[in-house]
């Protein structure tokens, strides 16, 4: 590649970092107007009739409705929504709780563990706000984090029945609980819910892990067919700039999703899935069955929003589900197919592998920081031989650039001449214009991966590096580290050689760093850390090839003169 083709390149990542930060700041789609009760009840409609069975209505959630407040983070909420507001079992443990409505479903989890709900990290801008008076509030540590909307159509462990006669009773009858205060310690505890609807006896037996994972079995007095929902998605998190919505595994290993804005009003069928999945950037409503694949009905509720169901017709059914952070280790530990539950977007297959890495490098260093640094070098030592390669190569073209600028004056006016002279010149002196591309083109899908990585992966949510950053997955508040890393960026260009004729082109390539660091400065303190050590490396790299490269120069000098002085001697 030459000078020109080199320059693009880089431009064209540059070019790249700007439009991801510029859209997810400011283009990232705003949530759906809202819709009518109306649709409401066309979109539980549609789920019925694609699973083969006989209409749903609106009442047979709930036939109370309310007017929620606007909620900008959750995409789709309509003007009136189905109210679960009378709690008929509370569950307490260390690390979360737990309540159950009057109908039988999960109405809200909270978080209670500290990397959950402290306060985000504050920048130094925001302490000039606060002390001039122009930024109000307090930046408070929550009692706990709430995983679920206040409202939403849908709630884990939600049923519908097919048959309207059971449908209206369901929706008019509350369950009953064998208790109604359940304190987790370090065991399961079980808890019977039943709802008694004539002739058709409805039970729910929950047994609830203290890890907030838990098992239900639902027992019919009589088999009739119904649907029960994991619920829609988590909404504890409002970045749009990651997946929101609906994860399924196939049996065959392959992943469908279904994202907030993008589910079909006709309704999708899947009978062959091993789990269902509602997402937001770090947490997860699921169900799963270990015996059998699920059969899946999944609508389009207001303008897009993915409606799951899981179809059911038997008079006893064990489902497992969790409510929580998708923590891989976690998923891992329940059922190994949980794991693709965290999406690292398009960049998935590639990712996960990163994190892996990542995630083995931290069990044994406990610090995530240090772990990413640590990543940066064993990635550094896997592409070293082509960037020792490159390195080199962009040496030889070094100089070369004299006798390319003779080439460049002698065939100014035929660029078909100039072309064939400048291969023959790389042929002749062995210099690849490739090899100095390579080494950053290998980068690009290593950096995006991580990018992914951090931004997704709840493991490094409030997780420190240093005494001014608590929280690698978000920006560095102080902005050290972007310095940081545009001053090693600019270090390692004034070092690295280049074979610039056109000053203007050689001015724009020295502005990088600036322009790098402006792009790069809202993003994860841990992307930044990885990119400033892989500079620091480069750098090192770099000194210790021109180093070798200035030996061996001198060398070849001193044999050259000791051979003329030996042909000397012998005339």
């Amino acid at each position: 590649m030459d000078k020109q083709g080199n320059l693009r390149l880089i431009l064209a990542v540059a070019i790249s970092f700007a439009v991801i930060v510029i859209w997810s700041k400011f283009f990232a789609p705003e949530p759906p107007v809202k819709e009518s009760q109306t649709q409401v009840n066309q979109t539980l409609d549609s789920n019925a009739k694609n699973s083969g069975n006989e209409v749903i209505p609106q009442s047979a959630i709930n036939t109370h409705t309310i007017t929620p407040p606007s909620n900008s983070n959750m995409k789709g909420i309509p003007s009136s929504l189905p109210q679960h507001k009378e709690k008929l079992v509370h569950i307490e443990s260390q690390d979360f709780d737990m309540d159950i409505d009057v109908f039988g479903s999960i109405t809200q989890v909270y978080l209670k563990a500290d990397k959950y709900t402290q306060p985000r990290q504050e920048g130094i801008f925001t302490h000039i706000g606060r002390l001039f008076g122009m930024v109000n509030g307090e930046n408070k540590k929550l009692e706990r984090l709430p995983l679920l909307a206040d409202n939403v159509p849908l709630y884990p462990l939600q049923m519908v029945f097919t048959d309207e006669n059971y449908r209206k009773k369901a929706s008019e009858t509350k369950y009953s609980a064998d208790r109604s205060h359940i304190v987790l310690t370090d065991k399961a505890e079980t808890l019977t819910l039943t709802q008694d609807l004539g002739d058709l006896i409805v039970k729910k037996i929950i047994t609830i892990e203290p890890n907030m994972t838990y098992k239900v079995q639902v027992e019919l007095s009589k088999q009739t067919q119904y649907l029960i929902s994991n619920g829609m998605r988590p909404n504890a998190d409002s970045e749009s700039y990651v997946f929101h919505g609906v994860v399924l595994q196939k049996n065959n290993g392959s992943i469908e999703k279904i994202e907030d804005g993008d589910a079909k009003s006709e309704g999708e069928n899947f009978d062959d899935a091993l789990y269902v999945a509602s997402v937001d950037r770090y947490y997860t409503s699921l169900l799963f069955n270990v015996d059998k694949p699920l059969s899946l009905s999944i609508g389009a509720f207001s303008k897009g929003l993915p409606t799951p169901f899981i179809n059911v017709s038997t008079i006893n059914e064990v489902l497992h589900g969790y409510i929580g952070p998708k923590d891989y280790r976690v998923l891992e530990s329940i059922n190994p197919n949980l794991t693709s539950v965290v999406e690292y977007g398009r960049i998935t297959f590639f990712a996960k592998y990163i994190f892996a890495l990542l995630d083995f490098l931290y069990q044994y260093i406990g610090n995530w920081g240090v772990a990413i640094i640590v990543l940066t070098i064993i990635i550094r030592i896997v592409l070293f031989p082509l960037s020792f390669k490159g390195m080199v190569g962009m040496q030889k073209l070094k100089e070369l650039a004299p006798k390319m600028k003779d080439l460049q004056a002698k065939h100014k006016g035929d660029p078909q001449k100039l072309q064939a002279a400048m291969m023959e010149l790389y042929k002749k002196h062995g210099a690849n214009p490739l090899g100095g591309c390579l080494p950053l083109v290998l980068q690009i899908p290593v950096f995006f991966a991580i990018y992914r990585v951090l931004y997704n992966a709840v493991e490094l949510k409030n997780a420190p590096l240093m005494w001014w950053i608590h929280d690698l997955s978000v920006m560095d508040p102080y902005f050290v580290l972007p310095l940081l890393m545009g001053l090693s960026m600019y270090l390692q260009q004034a070092l690295t050689p280049t074979t610039f004729t056109d000053p203007m082109q050689e001015k724009v390539f020295k502005w990088l760093p600036v322009i790098f660091t402006f792009f790069l400065i809202t993003f994860p303190a841990g992307l930044i850390l990885y990119w400033t050590i892989n500079n620091l490396i480069s750098i090192v790299q770099q000194l210790a090839i021109n180093k070798m490269l200035e030996s061996k120069k001198q060398k070849e000098v001193e044999e050259h003169t000791h051979k003329k002085h030996a042909h000397k001697a012998k005339k």
